[in-house]
C-alpha cells in the first residue's frame, strides 16, 4: 500500500491510512515496464551523402530501427571517417536483402569506379 500523497510505501503491513498524511492509503502501482532496448550493429560504410539518403528513405518505408553514426561528422571532414549505418540487431538480415541490389557509391561522391574509367577509356 502506498500514500497518493507523499508517496511512502506501507509495503503489506497492514495500514490502511497515512501516518503523515492522514490520508486512506491506494495500493500500489504495478512496476513501469522495461523500456525496449535495441542491440544496434554496423551494416555498411559511406562516405556519400546521396547513399545516406536513398538507405534513410527505404529504411523508414519499412520502419526499420536504425541510425546513422558519424553521418554530422561526415559533413565537417569529409573522407575521414565514413558514416556508419547502424540497424537493430532483428532487422540486419532484412537490411542486408533491402540493400543488396542498390547500387550505392560508398566512396564518396563523383568517383568513378575503376571499371567506369576503362569502359569510357576506348570510346
Amino acid at each position: 500500500m502506498i500514500c497518493p500523497q507523499c508517496k511512502d510505501d506501507y509495503g503489506d503491513e497492514g495500514h490502511t491510512r497515512c501516518v503523515d498524511c492522514g490520508i486512506d492509503l491506494v495500493p500500489a502501482p504495478p512496476p513501469e515496464p522495461e523500456p525496449e532496448h535495441f542491440k544496434f550493429e554496423e551494416v555498411l560504410r559511406t562516405y556519400n551523402a546521396g547513399d545516406i539518403a536513398i538507405i534513410r528513405s527505404l529504411l523508414d518505408g519499412e520502419d526499420i530501427p536504425y541510425y546513422i553514426h558519424g553521418e554530422n561528422f561526415m559533413h565537417i571532414r569529409p573522407l575521414v571517417e565514413p558514416a556508419r549505418l547502424m540497424v537493430d540487431h532483428d532487422s540486419v538480415e532484412a537490411v542486408k536483402e533491402l540493400l543488396k541490389d542498390l547500387n550505392l557509391s560508398i566512396s564518396g561522391p563523383n568517383v568513378n569506379r575503376p571499371e567506369e574509367d576503362e569502359e569510357g577509356a576506348g570510346e
